[in-house]
């Protein structure tokens, strides 16, 4: 994008999208104000109005060039789905006029049958239903209009990820409302705000095109590490390849189309790892935003000869890729609510909000780690790029002497605000922060929101929200039933927050969540350290889990047992295609090149020895590919075996042992093949290594 063309941002800044702006533009008054309020305040949308807004975004869409629309949902794959209607309607037998009435707008009925349920119902049951989100604005993609929707089966199960996301919202602003209220504020809503960070890898799409792994897993499976990685830490906030900027360039421009406000970019720590990270939106709109820039990324990605990689953990050896899921509150007013200000001690409405999150993570600190539970995560937690396993809470050491004090009864005495000299004379001193920032914790508070740095960067972040908002709203339902109930509000509130700090404290760890210590120090304290995603998914059915999603409305008993079903299922699947993928490169693709190159070798040992040359070299060479692609043999018989011994019996029974038979068969496997590609020529190997595929020009 050249100078003349940045100056136009502004311009086509959510160009693609149905806005506040243009609903201005083109709805009568009083059905702007409706769905304005609709929009705003959360309130039940007039089907009266459907009719007329159906039209508007019809006209608006075909200007723009749009021919079809569709129902933007988000079911259970973890991506999004959508089917194309035309606007055409026939006039008579050769001419058609462009229609789109309120009725499509509200509900469409795309086919269920082959969606993930859970057994919530069975294949033959294809009924299923979209509904129209009017909280995030419709958009133009492809030349399609695009309308956020819910998704529900026939009998009214949520089939989708974002209904309950919509409703822990509603949840949360309802209790946060009734908090504040007692604070003397009166508010419409409550928000709860995300911002997104996204981690991503590039590679050329002629190395992908080369890698079985990668194109059925989305990880390498195998690849020996090449002589650098990521040990020089030359990579992170270097200068970004023109290539590379290119398609930052143009993913920008894409995005910001749709309104997507991506702000900052920059290479990650790894080779050929990024991240782009947006503004703060609201929870909803974040979310959606997020899955259409998985989407945007890679699409563009393609354009410029890349693949984008959003697995969690690509490449072996190296850092994987996170999406640190920022996130806050604020009132409709513009007020955030974890917003210390400058005398934190003395501010009892952030620290009572502070105390409702503390309380919420530790009671709920398995949901949590749940919502960051994936086949590819397992590999990404406890690494040096990730959190471990143990969700913990950092806060800082100031707000921790706070909470200290509160906890003891005792008068807070206000640590010395210091100031760093950088030892540039040009640039005055800069306020030292009182909270550094904390890579390991999970949980972490960074000044005014929370930053959860567990969940994958493939995951949907609908997820980690709706239990994130419907745990905080639990803390805020009780605090406020308490607090409505107080003959003295002071003496309750301080009574509230001085026993939940207690009983709650030992969430909150600002040390490093690496070290050995930690993990025994966290057992001590009772604090869950749940591996594995088998691990963690057997809680979600836990009595209280189940009863506080019921008690919020978010999600039914069955429903929640039907999600724990699904995420099992996707568990054993992902293992299954792995190990799949595995014993066919193996038997296909690696035991061929070993067995060619060694023939090489043996051949040179025969021509040498023919002319009475000893050739000790390549008998040792030879030697030693023999032994190790014995071991292969051996490993590859024994993963076969493996596989073909998954206990056709429960999920959760199949996906203990896809984690204690199988993937510890698939290492072994991974050994003796990256062993091998050390031993075997450069140009005889089957794929691209690591070294080529990270470090290409």
């Amino acid at each position: 994008m050249d100078s003349c063309e940045t100056k136009r941002v502004p311009e086509y800044f959510g160009s693609m999208v149905f806005n506040e702006s243009v609903m201005k533009e083109r709805l009568p008054k009083e059905t702007y104000k409706a769905l304005k309020r609709t929009i705003e305040e959360g309130t039940a949308l007039d089907p009266a109005i459907a009719g007329v807004v159906a039209n508007a975004m019809k006209d608006w869409a075909l200007s723009k060039g749009a021919t079809h629309f569709t129902h933007w949902f988000q079911p259970m794959t973890g991506v999004t789905a959508e089917k194309h209607d035309s606007f055409i309607t026939p006039v008579d037998h050769d001419s058609v006029i462009m229609e789109f009435s309120g009725k499509e707008l509200i509900k469409g009925e795309p086919d269920a049958s082959s969606f993930p349920s859970g057994g919530l119902r069975a294949t033959f049951e294809a009924r299923g239903y979209t509904a129209w989100d009017p909280t995030s604005y419709a958009f133009i993609k492809d030349n399609t209009l695009c309308i956020p929707t819910a998704f529900c089966s026939y009998t009214g199960e949520i089939l989708d990820k974002k209904t309950p996301l919509l409703r822990s919202m509603d949840a949360i602003s309802k209790q946060a409302c009734r908090v504040l209220k007692l604070f003397g504020k009166n508010c419409r809503r409550v928000n709860t705000t995300v911002g997104a960070e996204q981690e991503y890898f590039l590679i050329n799409k002629a190395d992908y095109a080369k890698r079985r792994d990668l194109i059925f897993t989305g990880r390498t499976l195998f690849g020996a590490m090449p002589p650098k990685g990521q040990e020089m830490e030359d990579h992170y906030f270097g200068s970004i390849r023109p290539r590379v900027k290119a398609f930052m360039e143009e993913l920008d421009d894409e995005l910001w189309k749709l309104g997507i406000t991506s702000k900052t970019e920059h290479n990650e720590v790894a080779p050929c790892q990024h991240e782009m990270a947006p503004i703060f939106e609201t929870t909803n709109v974040a979310t959606d935003h997020n899955q259409l820039t998985m989407e945007v990324m890679k699409r563009v990605a393609d354009k410029h000869g890349f693949v984008c990689l959003l697995h969690e953990k690509p490449f072996a050896g190296i850092n994987g890729s996170g999406k640190h899921n920022n996130w806050s509150l604020s009132t409709d007013r513009g007020e955030n609510l974890l917003e210390p200000g400058s005398t934190p001690h003395s501010n009892a409405q952030f620290i009572l909000f502070l105390t409702a999150v503390i309380k919420a993570v530790d009671e709920y600190q398995d949901l949590l780690r749940i919502s960051s539970a994936s086949a590819g995560n397992d590999h990404r937690l406890g690494a040096s790029e990730a959190p471990p396993a143990v969700v913990s809470m950092f806060v800082g050491d100031e707000l921790e002497a706070i909470l200290d004090s509160l906890v003891r009864g005792i008068d807070y005495t206000d640590v010395e605000k210091t100031m760093m000299n950088i030892g540039v004379s040009a640039l005055p001193p800069i306020p030292k922060d009182t909270t550094d920032r904390n890579r390991t914790s999970p949980f972490a508070f960074t000044g005014n929101k929370f930053e959860f740095r567990m969940p994958g960067s493939s995951f949907n972040i609908a997820c980690t929200n709706f239990i994130l908002n419907t745990a905080v709203a639990e803390s805020l339902r009780q605090f406020a039933d308490e607090l409505e109930a107080a003959t003295n509000f002071d003496t309750a509130l301080a009574g509230l927050v001085q026993r939940e700090l207690k009983n709650h404290r030992q969430i909150i760890f600002n040390g490093n969540g690496y070290s050995d210590e930690w993990q025994e120090a966290a057992a001590q304290r009772g604090l869950m350290n749940l591996k594995t995603t088998p691990d963690a998914l057997m809680h979600y059915t836990d009595d209280k889990n189940v009863k506080l999603l019921a008690r919020h409305g978010i999600c039914t008993a069955t429903e929640v047992q039907s999600r724990e079903e699904i995420l099992l299922e996707e568990y054993c699947k992902t293992l299954h295609i792995e190990v799949l993928t595995m014993l066919e490169m193996i038997a296909r693709e690696i035991m061929p090149a070993c067995i060619a190159y060694s023939s090489k070798v043996a051949s040179s040992v025969a021509t040498k020895a023919s002319i009475g040359i000893s050739a000790q070299a390549e008998k040792l060479l030879a030697a030693d590919l023999t032994a190790w692609m014995d071991n292969l043999a051996s490993c590859q018989a024994a993963l076969q075996d493996a596989v073909e011994a998954v206990p056709q019996s429960d999920v959760l029974t199949q996906a203990g042992y896809y984690r204690d038979t199988v993937l510890p068969a698939m290492d072994a496997a991974r050994a003796a093949a990256d062993k091998l590609e050390t031993m075997v020529g450069e140009a005889d190997w089957p794929f691209p290594t690591y070294g080529k595929m990270l470090f290409y020009v």
